[in-house]
């Protein structure tokens, strides 16, 4: 199945659908939306003839027009979107069914976000739910078995080096933050990034610095600062190092 996201989803309709309570099956069609739903229970779902287990923590992504078929085991409870994606730009191959493990809960609350935004604000929950979509399509794993997307603890500790530029950051730090063990984190970053995590951090550092040099009035002092690295000297040689030029020359655009 192949899904356009390169523009935020329309959103017909989203919430909390709660079934089985009066009868065990459902069987219907959605002609021209996409169904999206995160589940909360075990069930049977098939799909123009093709079955589906339904787990806590899976994600259902249903094309426009299928032919759908839910069989309960009493009462039954996910949250859901009916939405229109763009047809233009990279598709991308999702299945169906997908299991979200460590990512439910993330997804879970950008759903929860997205059903409190829609009364008061479309744009809003059409925001949330884009970013469940991007979310939803990194899970996915391409025949050749290559994850489409980073691995879930190395996602947690860029996110955690991202938020902390400013501040002191160590690997074992980086590591709890993430979940993992010290070696764990720099397997990871050696096989994904081909990088260490300390060089990571220092060339995220120093692009964030070349950025703020360019483009904004701050004092050099001030700069260094922001990017965790205090001794003017030492911010010297790292953009020497790092950027091939020093602050002042970076700033001037001769570096």
């Amino acid at each position: 199945m192949r899904i356009g996201l390169d523009a935020p989803p329309r959103v017909a309709s989203l919430g909390v659908g709660v079934h089985g309570t009066v009868s065990p099956r459902d069987v219907f069609r959605l002609p021209d939306l996409w169904q999206l739903h995160l589940y909360r229970y075990e069930a049977e779902l098939t799909v123009d003839g093709v079955p589906h287990e339904i787990r806590p923590g899976h994600v259902s992504l249903v094309p426009p027009g299928a032919l759908v078929r839910f069989h309960y085991r009493g009462r039954s409870e996910h949250l859901f979107a009916h939405l229109e994606l763009t047809s233009t730009g990279e598709q991308l191959t999702v299945p169906v069914m997908q299991d979200a493990g460590t990512q439910t809960p993330v997804l879970t609350d950008l759903m929860l976000r997205a059903v409190a935004a829609a009364p008061r604000n479309s744009a809003r929950a059409a925001a949330e739910l884009w970013t469940v979509l991007w979310r939803v399509a990194d899970l996915a794993t391409p025949a050749d078995g290559d994850a489409a997307g980073p691995h879930p603890a190395l996602a947690l500790a860029v996110a955690h080096i991202e938020s902390r530029l400013a501040a002191p950051l160590t690997v074992p730090e980086v590591a709890r933050a993430a979940g993992v063990s010290h070696n764990h984190l720099i397997r990871l970053f050696r096989a994904e990034l081909g990088t260490t995590v300390v060089a990571y951090v220092r060339h995220r550092r120093l692009e964030h610095a070349r950025h703020l040099l360019r483009e904004s009035t701050l004092s050099v002092p001030a700069i260094a600062a922001a990017v965790g690295i205090g001794d003017l000297q030492a911010f010297n040689k790292a953009c020497r190092r790092e950027l091939g030029a020093s602050p002042r020359a970076v700033r001037a655009g001769t570096g």
